[in-house]
């Protein structure tokens, strides 16, 4: 297989070195990252601003780039310039530093990346713990990863369904098993800080908490606060199909 690996914590994070690890067992690799975090960046692209891409190491069935872009256009760049008018067999993203269960998703970089390679017609899986720090441990959770992306091979996803994996932060004999739940109902309950810089100039820093009010079984929280694995089926098609007709009878055809 022909797989490309992204993230949005940067080429150098721990994460993505754990995912290249397990990718390669199931073919050739190839990794186009961003050079520096990129989290919190949804499905942005660079336009305005040139893209670069620096190869930092090739050797059979692997070879590694980073590049100035955000995770969208890494895996643009990765499709578009690296496949040679083909496209990867399947597209990994993360391992992310951090959750992306409930409304996160909407503003992950990692799984922007793998909403993108949805849309282009690739098969795509974004995994996520739910430990911030920059020395945390996946080893805990590499057999689960092997195990759902060997699961997805053997049994590929419709067109236009992707996953997002999100893993807790417990021992590997902790976790319960995987479960395919929904997107909990859950929100960021945000404040700015203000502060001054040396010359007394204010500005802005972003800060909050997560609140999730979902105790709904079936949603992704409620599996990761029970020790489970959450796996949520996510779709490109924004589309709310329980308004539409409501909304046509109101502005008509």
């Amino acid at each position: 297989m022909k797989i490309l690996v992204t993230n949005d914590d940067s080429i150098h994070a721990k994460g993505i070195r754990t995912l290249i690890k397990i990718a390669r067992e199931f073919g050739e690799v190839t990794v186009v990252a961003p050079d520096s975090p990129r989290s919190g960046t949804g499905h942005g692209i660079t336009i305005a601003t040139p893209l670069r891409l620096k190869k930092l190491h090739e050797e059979d069935n692997y070879r590694e780039y980073m590049s100035n872009g955000l995770p969208v256009d890494c895996v643009k760049l990765g499709q578009k310039l690296l496949f040679d008018g083909s496209q990867p067999d399947l597209v990994l993203s993360g391992i992310n530093h951090g959750s992306n269960a409930s409304t996160n998703v909407i503003y992950s970089g990692t799984m922007a990346a793998v909403i993108e390679a949805c849309i282009e017609g690739m098969p795509a899986i974004g995994f996520s713990l739910l430990d911030h720090a920059p020395d945390a441990d996946f080893s805990q959770a590499e057999d689960f990863i092997r195990d759902i992306i060997k699961t997805m091979i053997e049994n590929p996803l419709p067109k236009g369904t992707c996953l997002n994996v999100n893993i807790p932060k417990i021992k590997k004999e902790e976790i319960l098993g995987v479960r395919v739940c929904k997107q909990a109902n859950a929100f960021w309950n945000e404040i700015y800080v203000e502060r001054r810089d040396p010359f007394g100039i204010e500005y802005f820093w972003l800060d909050g908490e997560f609140v999730g009010e979902d105790a709904d079984p079936e949603s992704d929280m409620w599996a990761l606060n029970n020790h489970y694995i959450s796996v949520v089926p996510v779709h490109f098609d924004l589309t709310d199909y329980k308004q539409l007709n409501p909304i046509k009878h109101l502005l008509g055809k």
